[in-house]
């Protein structure tokens, strides 16, 4: 399935954004020895790359389904959302906080400040920019639900993906601020090193929600409730159908969803009946839920459906 066209251009965005500060964060700190400018140009590096692996991801995810891989591609954009947080905590968080404590342990004054203050203001416009665009296109698609609800229920990781790297950006930048203004005000370089152990502590964990969500994705979740219930709904208004066993759903990808459905048919109808009332629900479920790329549907006595259930978790 291919990526929605607003996702890809919030990727892109950021990565253009944090690229730039990079270059910006990494000068910086070299010119004033900043260890938090320096864990702020590694997150922002880092970041850059996060950006490019989500595009990888997209582009990968879109490829159509082939004999090796017959239900496509698409979760690979949640295997390279949870690569991602490895990232964030293994590259961005570690470098952070070793740095932070080398830090405290080796202090190293400041030279020239004022071009940190330069640089951090420039990084929060960019981000600041980048940040607005990945949080209205996560607002347009959230709907009536809440800012965490809509986070846990969302099945395209690259909004949300961003729209947490963006928000870990900003308090970062923040934090390397307060830890400079504090350095500069007190005469005292470990500010400095504490601003980097924070942003280290942010980093982390950024990383670990990020971790828990993609893996929630990746291990396969369900299709959203107002989806099965349309679908029961579909279900229910066909006459030949005398009771629905079971209605299974898996997100293959942000756009497309796996449906399996168990059904029990009047003993009156013909197999005729059967075949074309099938093909009547797939192509009502499709076009209500365009998201549901494949369909299966089984025709099984209620009885002996419950049978099989009651087997099955006996045997677990």
């Amino acid at each position: 399935m291919k990526p929605k066209s607003g996702s890809k251009w919030v990727v892109i965005a950021a990565l253009v954004g944090n690229a730039l500060i990079a270059v910006t964060k990494m000068i910086a700190s070299a010119v004033t020895g900043s260890s938090a400018m320096l864990s702020e140009a590694v997150h922002s590096i880092v970041d850059t790359g996060n950006q490019g692996l989500l595009l990888w991801g997209m582009k990968r995810s879109s490829k159509p389904a082939d004999e090796r891989h017959p239900f496509g591609y698409g979760m690979e954009l949640y295997f390279w959302t949870f690569v991602v947080a490895i990232l964030i905590f293994a590259i961005g968080a570690g470098v952070s906080l070793y740095e932070g404590f080398t830090k405290i342990n080796s202090p190293r004054e400041i030279q020239r400040i004022y071009i940190n203050y330069v640089v951090l203001g420039v990084a929060m416009i960019f981000e600041g920019i980048a940040w607005t665009v990945a949080f209205r296109e996560f607002r347009k698609h959230k709907g009536k639900m809440g800012y965490f609800k809509a986070m846990q229920a969302s099945k395209d990781p690259t909004v949300f993906t961003v729209l947490f790297e963006d928000s870990a950006a900003m308090l970062g930048l923040l934090a390397a601020f307060i830890g400079l203004l504090l350095t500069q005000w007190l005469g005292h370089a470990l500010f400095d090193a504490l601003a980097s152990i924070v942003i280290g502590v942010i980093l982390s964990c950024t990383a670990m929600l990020l971790a828990y969500e993609s893996k929630g994705l990746l291990i396969g979740e369900a299709a959203s409730h107002e989806v099965v219930s349309g679908i029961r709904l579909i279900l229910s208004h066909e006459t030949d159908i005398l009771s629905i066993n079971e209605i299974l759903t898996m997100h293959m990808g942000p756009e497309d969803v796996l449906l399996n459905i168990s059904l029990d048919f009047h003993d009156h109808i013909s197999a005729g009946d059967v075949e074309r009332t099938i093909t009547q629900l797939e192509n009502s479920i499709k076009t209500k839920y365009p998201q549901v790329a494949r369909i299966f549907i089984e025709a099984q006595n209620r009885i002996a459906h419950l049978r099989n259930i009651a087997n099955k978790n006996g045997n677990l």
